[in-house]
């Protein structure tokens, strides 16, 4: 065979394998790129640390619970500050008393070592019907809470030096007919029922004086006021004849009043806003006449008349067409009224109370603010318009 068929054979031979396989000729092998390199197997990202566990905030410190001495001295601060601003403007700062309206002396020793707590909280609660001493608390419409009355009467007890007194508290004993007589020539003048100092006839004091209370009152006085010693000069029998007298008169107290919140809203102000200037005024601290006033009153001048007393006096009487501006709490009303009328304030002091209301009302920037010279009383004696309830 020759050479070049032999060749040949050998290229068929060779392909029949491959085709028999079902198999396509083979292609000339391309040049292969470089293979990529295989991305690592990613490991898994370890678990998260588990968190500490948070610790509660930490609870607010408990204050601790004020004590006794502390609850004592915050009562006794309150007080204070009571009596300063509705108390001491007649009784003095310091109990002294006399400072207006002849107000008993509170700090004088005997008198806080005979006294018990509910005689004052009477008195401060209920006032005394017919004298300045205004009823001061809530159940009256005052200004005063349980609470409050509490605190002041403990400002009080805090000028007493002396222990409590032991009172003769046995049966009254005296004939009322000759303690009386005794009243009337040893005691009306100074005790009467229109009698300048403090009024023994006064039904809420004879409903809660006792009669050891009486008894001591009389025998020893109240030193250093004028309220003299009477033991030598009427014995044993003239004190228990006083004492049956004053304890046959009448005690029944006078009934409590439907209470008006105080403070009683402002009224209508100024009195005839078209009216002319009054004439005659004087800028506090001079005073002005009652006569005064009622002719400009009368002229229908403008004008606000202030009550500076406390609301139960207000609601009980007041002159036609005040307002009830109470002297110790000028505040609510304040920018109420108006600076370019004139203020006349008024009490039944007769300038005690409305000395302080005016004095707060220049320290508000008022200038038009006058006192009324003889007070209420002067006012209604004379037959000027009055009104009662809390309608102006």
């Amino acid at each position: 065979m020759q050479r070049g068929h032999l060749g040949l054979l050998l290229m068929l031979w060779t392909a029949i394998p491959t085709i028999a396989c079902g198999g396509q000729p083979s292609a000339p092998a391309a040049s292969k790129a470089p293979a990529e390199p295989e991305a690592p197997a990613s490991t898994p990202a370890p678990a998260p640390a588990p968190s500490p566990p948070v610790a509660p905030a930490p609870a607010p410190p408990v204050e601790p619970a004020p004590s006794a001495a502390q609850l004592a001295e915050t009562k006794l601060q309150h007080g204070a500050e009571l009596y300063g601003r509705m108390c001491s403007v007649c009784h003095g700062a310091n109990g002294e008393g006399y400072k207006a309206d002849q107000a008993p002396a509170l700090a004088q020793p005997d008198y806080l070592a005979s006294v018990t707590d509910k005689f004052l909280e009477v008195a401060i609660v209920e006032g005394r019907t017919g004298t300045q001493m205004s009823a001061w608390g809530m159940a009256r419409g005052g200004p005063l809470s349980e609470p409050d009355v509490a605190a002041l009467i403990a400002f009080i007890r805090s000028w007493q030096r002396q222990p409590p007194l032991s009172l003769d508290e046995s049966p009254v004993r005296g004939n009322a007919q000759r303690g009386g007589q005794i009243f009337g020539r040893e005691c009306a003048k100074c005790h009467g029922p229109t009698a300048p100092n403090l009024r023994l006839l006064n039904p809420e004091l004879l409903a809660h004086a006792s009669p050891g209370f009486l008894r001591h009152a009389i025998r020893k006085g109240r030193p250093p006021t004028i309220m003299p010693a009477y033991e030598k000069k009427l014995g044993d029998r003239g004190i228990e004849d006083v004492v049956a007298f004053l304890d046959s008169q009448p005690k029944t107290p006078r009934q409590a009043a439907p209470s008006q919140p105080a403070p009683i809203p402002l009224g209508k102000v100024p009195l005839h806003p078209k009216g002319p200037e009054p004439v005659g005024f004087e800028v506090f601290p001079k005073f002005t006449k009652v006569d005064i006033v009622a002719r400009e009153y009368q002229r229908k001048a403008k004008l606000v008349l202030l009550d500076a007393r406390p609301p139960p006096d207000y609601a009980r009487e007041h002159i036609a067409g005040a307002v009830s501006v109470p002297f110790y709490d000028p505040s609510p009303y304040l920018d109420k009224l108006p600076k370019d009328a004139w203020m006349v304030a008024y009490c039944g002091c007769p300038h005690a109370e409305s000395g302080a209301l005016a004095q707060r009302l220049l320290a508000a920037g008022f200038t038009k603010v006058t006192v009324l010279d003889e007070g209420l009383w002067d006012w209604k004696q004379k037959g000027h318009p009055m009104r009662a309830g809390t309608e102006q």
